[in-house]
């Protein structure tokens, strides 16, 4: 069944994305005989485009190792209406914050949106409860990741620390991985560089996999059709590079896993359960008393939910 839905998937996105790919095309022309019309700004201030590599490394139960260019942008989600499942104020309810909140994302191109991961960077303001400049907070204190499975059609959303975190592995993403272990996260502060690593531990194979994003700001336009053009297929090459590595893993007689929904139903318990117990989530007392939970601001639940990700699994 995943896979009809995955070829319908396909046959849809290609479809509109053509249509919308010949659209962009006349859209450029235009701008020769109308700029005005053809250059919609966009809030300079209100969104980074970066540009850099995203690598992928594997070594049991065998090798496998890629990296493929990519593109990514971070929005002000309280100066850009952004079409994601969360607004600035739900991710500062969910990260128990009160700034600014910033995500890390690949825009959608030509109708078509696949993110394997969204980071949304949550800031707190001031003592006395200023906003400092928008793009030079010192202060970041949260972050949340978004995690998309394909084709299963699944989303998950938890916050973790930045810096340096550990979670217990919530989404069944890849069908030659099983749920055991968790996922030590690394994540700067964006800047004019952005680096993320997330690595698989495992309790028989050892850290075994490796993802990284590595990227630097690149100074450009951000007219609306220069961020179109940009990101022009950009998604659609991530899904194919997912596709194409599942392909050479089952070439390689990786064991192919199913989802645990159908053996463990209850996994997602399960997995909030191994992530309170490896490492409560550290909040300071100022987060402690804005989420009515003990003062003394040791520690809370780690928060994390799960969605049904929009057609086509975006």
């Amino acid at each position: 069944m995943e896979a009809f839905y995955l070829l319908c998937s396909i046959a849809s996105t290609f479809v509109s994305s053509t249509a919308l790919s010949f659209l962009l095309a006349i859209r450029s022309f235009s701008r020769f005989l109308s700029p005005i019309l053809a250059n919609e700004c966009c809030d300079r201030a209100a969104v980074r485009l970066y540009q850099g590599r995203v690598r992928h490394s594997r070594t049991k139960p065998v090798f496998n190792s890629f990296e493929y260019p990519v593109r990514y942008a971070l929005f002000d989600l309280d100066r850009v209406q952004h079409d994601s499942h969360f607004s600035a104020d739900r991710a500062r309810e969910a990260a128990g914050t009160d700034g600014p909140v910033f995500l890390l994302t690949i825009p959608t191109s030509v109708g078509y949106d696949q993110n394997p991961l969204k980071v949304y960077y949550c800031y707190d303001l001031g003592e006395e409860g200023e906003e400092e400049e928008r793009w030079s907070l010192p202060r970041l204190k949260n972050c949340i990741a978004e995690v998309t499975n394909t084709p299963w059609g699944e989303k998950v959303f938890f916050e973790f620390a930045p810096g340096s975190d550990m979670v217990a592995k919530p989404l069944h993403v890849s069908p030659f991985m099983d749920m055991i272990g968790n996922w030590k996260i690394h994540a700067s502060e964006p800047g004019d560089n952005i680096f993320i690593s997330i690595s698989v531990q495992h309790p028989t194979l050892g850290n075994y996999f490796i993802a990284t994003l590595s990227a630097k700001r690149v100074h450009s336009s951000t007219t609306s059709l220069n961020m179109e053009k940009y990101f022009w297929l950009m998604p659609h090459k991530v899904a194919a590079l997912i596709y194409w590595q599942a392909v050479k893993l089952w070439w390689k007689n990786v064991p192919f896993i199913g989802h645990p929904k159908y053996s463990n139903p209850s996994y997602r318990d399960d997995a909030l359960s191994r992530g309170n117990e490896i490492c409560p989530l550290r909040i300071n007392r100022r987060q402690s008393n804005k989420l009515n939970q003990n003062s003394n601001g040791e520690s809370r639940t780690r928060w994390c939910i799960w969605r049904d990700a929009e057609w086509p699994w975006a």
